[in-house]
């Protein structure tokens, strides 16, 4: 196993402009905006074979486990050389959340679909009035024997109709103050209930998205962290701090 970490800097710069200049279609880089799924998935095949998808996790999860210098190395040079950014909710918050947070089973079931590509990941944080002051959001999960039942609706989704998942957070609780009632779950996109609606900007794009949840359900054992805490879980220091790419707050 490569220890990246034991490169100089500049070493470890040249094997990265190596890496994208041998393994990159130059057809995809330096793209004028967001590429869908489907135009940058060899890209992203082709990191996650070679164990490059997650630099910042630890190696034992599937990262490369750079330090923050390396990591921001490996940044500057993506940038530089015109890598398209991927679907990278996965491997940039939901991943480091899981191993910071999740059940070891949570891990081992997620994390490596993740890596593969067999799971693309959006982020349900915004609501229509909850954006700046997140900790209003409404949408609400309640508990029905085994499973939560999900309503309502996130607003600014990057590339949502690229995505088979979306972790979100969900009101659990009403009688407490706002933060401490907010729980982080898991749940599939591709269930009755769901609908999502591109939202075309002024010039024409289609990038952000709404999402509706109607009944949607997702097993208990989607909850990351304890019930009622996921403002903490998401908003602690390492989440969005180990993916490709430098961490962006609510996909913007």
């Amino acid at each position: 196993m490569q220890d990246w970490n034991a490169l100089s800097d500049e070493a470890f710069r040249a094997e990265v402009v190596r890496f994208v200049e041998e393994r990159c279609p130059p057809e995809l880089r330096h793209a004028p905006r967001r590429m869908r799924w489907a135009q940058v998935k060899p890209w992203y095949t082709a990191l996650s074979a070679a164990g490059w998808l997650a630099p910042g996790w630890p190696v034992e999860y599937g990262g490369m486990g750079l330090t923050a210098s390396k990591h921001l190395v490996f940044i500057e040079e993506m940038e530089r050389c015109g890598a398209p950014r991927l679907p990278d909710q996965g491997t940039m918050n939901l991943g480091p959340v899981l191993i910071a947070c999740g059940t070891e089973a949570q891990r081992r079931d997620y994390l490596p679909k993740i890596l593969s590509g067999e799971h693309i990941w959006c982020q349900g944080y915004s609501e229509p009035n909850a954006g700046s002051d997140l900790a209003s959001l409404r949408t609400e999960a309640r508990l029905d024997g085994d499973d939560f039942v999900v309503n309502g609706q996130k607003i600014w989704t990057s590339m949502a109709f690229d995505a088979n998942h979306m972790f979100a957070l969900v009101r659990t609780d009403k009688t407490v103050r706002k933060q401490a009632g907010i729980s982080f779950v898991m749940l599939d996109m591709d269930q009755p209930g769901i609908t999502v609606r591109p939202i075309r900007n002024i010039a024409g794009h289609t990038e952000f998205c709404e999402v509706f949840l109607d009944d949607v359900r997702t097993p208990r054992s989607n909850l990351v962290g304890p019930l009622d805490d996921g403002w903490r879980v998401a908003t602690r220091p390492c989440s969005g701090s180990s993916g490709y790419g430098p961490a962006r707050p609510d996909n913007r």
